[in-house]
């Protein structure tokens, strides 16, 4: 299959653009799969209302069939015409947080097949803050079942360049949108129990979440170790977000995390192999290894979610084997920032 690769800004959809996004939409609309920019990470986006199309994605990501996809949409009256009811939590969390990083989970009616759920009665829906994402819902037919544009498992992409790597001659089009802002897929929160509970965490926190809704749980697998029950939302049950090499979180003390990763890089590059770290601003000079890289300010904590998947997909570029990370606090974004690392380093954690 041939890929096409087309450029649009955000900031200029001009006549072309909208050419190309229309040629885009078209694309979805017969079955085929195309990679778009969003506010957090690429996605690679099919009609979510055709089931040929879901397994299309599944197939081109190499993508378990059971781990259920998000439905994208570009208003909130879409919403209504794929679940049994919307919730009135529902729309104070649309009213705050949409368009935007923020993925809810009600109850699906018969219009959205299985194979988009993962086999589900419940969907994953979430509203974009990204103007080439919006568009190009409008020009598909207004639902677009979209994960992250990777290879199943490897870091989301922040960068078209990584869609290419991954997914060229398995889809119709790339769309290059440029760097993305936010770098950590959206929040996700089920809003089918008791009451909401986070399922994934990203950019809307949980204390946004509570100054909204007040009383919101949060799924104990979010910083544990992946339990075996059946997923009911992306990245709960399968490793994700891993480099090709071995990543492992040092937490403790900064001199002492700094000493351990320092004499284990030292033991792997006396084994012939490419060794990476992971600081920040204020430690990066502390490391000796082929590769140090900074994710940015600790207390920026928006800037070290940017930057994370940019970082882990740069080592995988620079050919790194072993890789150590530092820690990062748990709460606020730093909690999604951590899941993501978790996940990353298959749970491999050093406490000093």
């Amino acid at each position: 299959m041939n890929t096409e690769i087309v450029t649009i800004e955000e900031k200029n959809i001009d006549d072309l653009a909208k050419e190309n996004l229309q040629r885009a939409g078209n694309i979805i609309r017969n079955g085929g799969l195309v990679a778009f920019p969003t506010e957090t990470v690429y996605g690679l986006g099919g009609d979510a209302l055709q089931p040929e199309s879901s397994r299309k994605i599944y197939a081109a990501k190499g993508r378990p069939s059971d781990n259920p996809l998000i439905v994208h949409v570009a208003d909130m009256e879409s919403v209504s015409e794929i679940v049994t009811a919307v919730p009135d939590e529902a729309q104070k969390l649309a009213d705050a947080f949409w368009p935007g990083p923020l993925t809810m989970i009600m109850n699906k009616n018969d219009r959205v097949p299985y194979e988009t759920t993962g086999g589900l009665d419940t969907v994953a829906i979430r509203m974009p803050n990204n103007r080439i994402a919006l568009e190009l819902i409008k020009r598909s037919g207004g639902f677009i079942a979209a994960p992250s544009a990777n290879t199943s498992g490897r870091p989301s992409p922040t960068l078209a360049r990584y869609c290419v790597e991954d997914l060229m001659g398995k889809i119709e089009m790339i769309i290059d949108g440029g760097q993305v802002g936010i770098g950590l897929e959206s929040t996700i929160v089920d809003l089918t129990g008791e009451r909401p509970m986070i399922l994934r965490p990203g950019y809307i926190t949980v204390e946004m979440l509570r100054d909204v809704l007040g009383a919101v749980d949060i799924d104990r697998t979010i910083i544990a170790p992946d339990s075996g029950v059946r997923p009911k939302a992306p990245g709960m049950k399968y490793r994700h977000y891993a480099p090709k090499g071995v990543l492992t979180i040092v937490e403790g003390p900064s001199d002492k995390v700094a000493e351990y990763i320092n004499t284990k890089a030292l033991e792997a590059a006396d084994q012939g192999k490419r060794v990476g770290v992971i600081g920040t601003e204020s430690t990066k000079e502390l490391y000796r290894a082929d590769v140090v890289k900074s994710v940015g300010d600790r207390n920026d904590e928006n800037t070290i979610a940017h930057e994370l998947f940019k970082v882990l997909r740069e080592f995988d570029d620079e050919n790194i084997e072993v890789m150590f990370s530092e820690s990062f606090d748990d709460s606020g974004i730093g909690q999604a920032i951590m899941n993501r690392l978790l996940k990353a380093a298959g749970h491999c954690v050093i406490r000093l």
